[in-house]
């Protein structure tokens, strides 16, 4: 009978209860000021997890979006790897309108060509010409603004007219002013305003142009290109068909890319060309950047770690060593050591908790929508917050446990001395 009562007394849900009622008391009679600091570390902590990685992420997923949303769209339709244009494009063009939640499409153009700015003056022995290689992408300025709404990104001049049969925008990555590189292999035009003329050449074809605006996008479909009315790009590039280079495809929200993607497969387009989501269409060496930034970012949250660690094994080992006759008392009066230990990985559970709630709420009601709102403004892309729910809680229970650990070590520590020892302070 005696036995049976030891171990009820000694049960793990006895420790439990004792164990947290401790804890409470502790918490609650500390200094105020001393508790708030050490939540205030622990918010900080988990944001530190959280945004870090974030951030770096945000920085590549924002790029990502901007060519999603401008110039892949939600699917985009491409020619072959070995073909210069889209077979059958105005065939494959009507198919596209066909999609189930299909919303908008854009028809592009493309060839690469010279660029040339200085091919009016006399060019000493020796120097360089001023030009370089660039894209041309010829677009239906209407269709293209309703798809893109292009003529935002125009930061200086103005954008085109259905009828400009003579003018062109830039890039703003194909200018020095806006690109001050100078390295072999790679060459930007220099002095160059709007209303000035160029030279574009393709082949044998040549024809003088006016600047009418430059595009900085952010978009590297657009900030790299030479852009012009879709017809005169068929005529310099010596286009007698309607073959076009791109299709980009806008779907109504909700609908799913790989079941539209699917849906031109079947209808026939897979035989004229390459079809792809965005998420396909996305380079490899931007996923790789993407995935290389999380990893430097889930590295520099654990430096975080530590010192969130390192914070709450101090605060819970000097607790420990100045409560040492206390301690002593309760092992004194028959309170099991479990449940003391358990007191101070409670309270090491308490502060990690209400600094995740208060990160989770800094970080899903503030932080990330700011940044949605402000994006940061980095010089190829509008960098944003990138957190979501499960990563947010994978990080939490991390967090949780490493802080639970932190406490429970020092406690430990202090807790296996002598009973007399500690209530005599010795």
């Amino acid at each position: 009978m005696e036995d049976k009562i030891i171990k009820i007394e000694n049960s793990f849900s006895q420790n439990f209860s004792v164990g947290w009622f401790l804890a409470r008391r502790d918490i609650k009679h500390a200094n105020k000021w001393t508790t708030s600091l050490i939540i205030f570390v622990m918010t900080l902590t988990f944001l530190n997890l959280i945004v870090v990685s974030g951030i770096l992420i945000g920085l590549i997923q924002g790029s990502e979006d901007a060519a999603k949303k401008y110039a892949i769209g939600d699917m985009i339709v491409s020619s072959f790897l070995n073909r210069s244009a889209i077979e059958q494009t105005p065939k494959v063009e009507e198919i596209v309108k066909t999609i189930p939640g299909y919303r908008d499409h854009t028809v592009r153009y493309t060839g690469a060509v010279t660029v040339s700015s200085n091919y009016r003056e006399t060019i000493r022995p020796g120097d360089k010409v001023d030009e370089m290689g660039a894209i041309l992408m010829g677009i239906d300025p209407t269709q293209e603004e309703k798809f893109s709404g292009i003529s935002k990104f125009v930061i200086r001049g103005e954008y085109l007219k259905d009828t400009d049969q003579d003018s062109i925008l830039i890039g703003k990555n194909l200018l020095y002013e806006f690109t001050p590189i100078e390295a072999p292999g790679f060459q930007t035009l220099k002095n160059i305003s709007i209303g000035q003329r160029v030279k574009i050449t393709v082949g044998n074809n040549s024809k003088e142009y006016f600047i009418k605006g430059i595009l900085g996008s952010k978009v590297d479909e657009f900030d790299t290109s030479v852009v012009a009315v879709a017809s005169e790009v068929r005529k310099l590039t010596g286009r007698t068909d309607l073959n076009a280079g791109t299709i980009a495809i806008q779907l109504l929200p909700g609908t799913d890319p790989v079941f539209a993607r699917d849906f031109l497969l079947k209808s026939g387009v897979g035989e004229y060309a390459r079809v792809q989501t965005a998420e396909e269409a996305f380079p490899k060496f931007l996923k790789d950047i993407k995935a290389t930034f999380e990893i430097l970012g889930t590295a520099i949250s654990g430096i975080g770690l530590v010192v969130a660690s390192i914070t709450i094994f101090i605060v819970i080992f000097v607790n420990a060593i100045t409560s040492r006759r206390y301690i002593g008392i309760l092992k004194g009066i028959g309170i099991n050591q479990k449940a003391i230990l358990y007191s101070y990985m409670y309270q090491a559970f308490i502060y990690a908790s209400f600094g995740i709630i208060f990160g989770m709420m800094l970080i899903f009601f503030l932080i990330k929508p700011y940044f949605a709102a402000h994006p940061i403004n980095f010089p190829f892309s509008d960098g944003i917050l990138v957190a979501t729910m499960s990563g947010s809680l994978f990080r939490a229970v991390v967090l949780l446990v490493t802080t639970i650990i932190a406490g429970y070590i020092p406690a430990r520590i202090v807790i296996k001395q002598n009973t007399l020892s500690a209530i005599l302070g010795r």
